[in-house]
């Protein structure tokens, strides 16, 4: 098959798949918000979905559909590096900046991540277990799945309907309105209640970062560079918990 031939084909099945990735978006949205309200045995239905997310490009698209949403390795290992930096860089902008307007307040969103890890049941775990067990899981399953899902699959389809800058945009959106349930929208005893202006910064703050994900992938022309920097903002974000935010410090 041709280049012409072959991006035809390509057009013709992010067409057919449109409607099918939209309905997974909403659907594994939902997953993500009962598995961070639900009950404790019920977390693992988020990396289930991540793993889903990572799965789907196998099953709806071919290798050369695969090879456009960035399922390659850059051609510039360069790239890679910069994804680190960028993750470790907008981590701690987002540790600074909720330290600086909220402390260690409900409003401050990685107080509201701490509160999430420590709902889990891990009694009689040492602190370094706990850094280790939650920065693990947080450095596999949400970067590969989000960023193959969000910045591959989801950014093709769209992109092949709406452009590239409205794709950008509209799957960046998406991206952070899901965050609302890790800091925005929250569970007490009287049932949900939203924190409307750390919300708010939350999603922006999200929303900038799925941007900065997105060049990464466009620059590199690879998904990975994303990968990497999803990466790096979950361990630093991680390490500013663990080191500032933990035990007896949770107002």
């Amino acid at each position: 098959m041709n280049r012409t031939n072959a991006g035809t084909a390509a057009r013709i099945a992010a067409g057919s798949i449109y409607g099918l990735v939209l309905a997974f978006a909403a659907v594994s949205s939902l997953m993500r918000a009962i598995a961070v309200f639900g009950p404790a045995a019920w977390r693992g239905l988020f990396m289930l979905t991540c793993i889903v997310m990572a799965i789907l490009p196998w099953v709806l698209l071919d290798r050369e559909g695969r090879r456009r949403i960035g399922m390659q390795w850059p051609r510039r290992p360069l790239w890679l590096a910069a994804g680190l930096a960028v993750g470790v860089l907008a981590a701690s902008a987002c540790y600074w900046l909720g330290a600086t307007l909220y402390g260690a307040s409900a409003d401050n969103w990685f107080v509201s991540v701490a509160r999430n890890y420590q709902l889990q049941p891990t009694a009689g775990w040492s602190l370094l277990q706990l850094h280790l067990v939650f920065t693990t899981v947080a450095c596999l399953f949400s970067p590969i799945g989000e960023e193959i899902f969000f910045r591959g699959l989801l950014h093709g389809v769209l992109e092949e309907r709406h452009g590239a800058v409205r794709a950008t945009l509209y799957e960046a959106g998406l991206f952070a309105l899901v965050h609302l349930c890790h800091h925005g929208i929250v569970l007490t005893a009287a049932g949900f209640a939203l924190l409307p202006v750390s919300g708010a910064l939350w999603v922006a703050q999200m929303f900038l970062l799925s941007l900065a994900f997105a060049w990464l992938r466009r620059r590199a022309e690879s998904i990975t560079p994303a990968i990497l920097a999803h990466a790096a903002f979950n361990a630093a974000m991680n390490g500013w918990i663990f080191a500032r935010l933990w035990h007896g410090k949770l107002s």
